[in-house]
């Protein structure tokens, strides 16, 4: 068994409709750091799905539900660290605005 660090998902804005941002292969995969930074003048908020494979997003997943995020401010998610993801998992989300959001997540891969 090798466990590799990882950037899970590099620097991007979050869509606001729902978006796969990371799918975990044929391995298995755990989050260790997830943030968000809002980069707008207004609050905005994000919404996180962790999703087995061959499942879609929606409540049944949903992790975190429209974490506001005010101008400026950073949020570390601390309810997606030690997530974990088998093959064929993902990190779906969806935010209140298409410019407004900045999100990035690292984890390790276990193959």
């Amino acid at each position: 068994m090798a466990v590799y660090v990882r950037v899970l998902i590099p620097a991007k804005t979050a869509e606001n409709v729902q978006t796969t941002q990371y799918t975990s292969a044929a391995v298995t995969t755990i989050v260790d750091k997830f943030t968000a930074t809002n980069y707008s003048a207004t609050a905005a908020t994000l919404s996180v799905n962790v999703v087995a494979a061959l499942d879609n997003p929606g409540n049944q997943n949903l992790i975190v539900k429209t974490v506001s995020i005010q101008p400026g401010q950073t949020y570390m998610f601390p309810e997606l660290v030690g997530q974990v993801m088998l093959p064929g998992g993902t990190i779906s989300t969806i935010a209140s605005a298409s410019s407004a959001i900045n999100i990035r997540a690292s984890g390790r891969t276990i193959s």
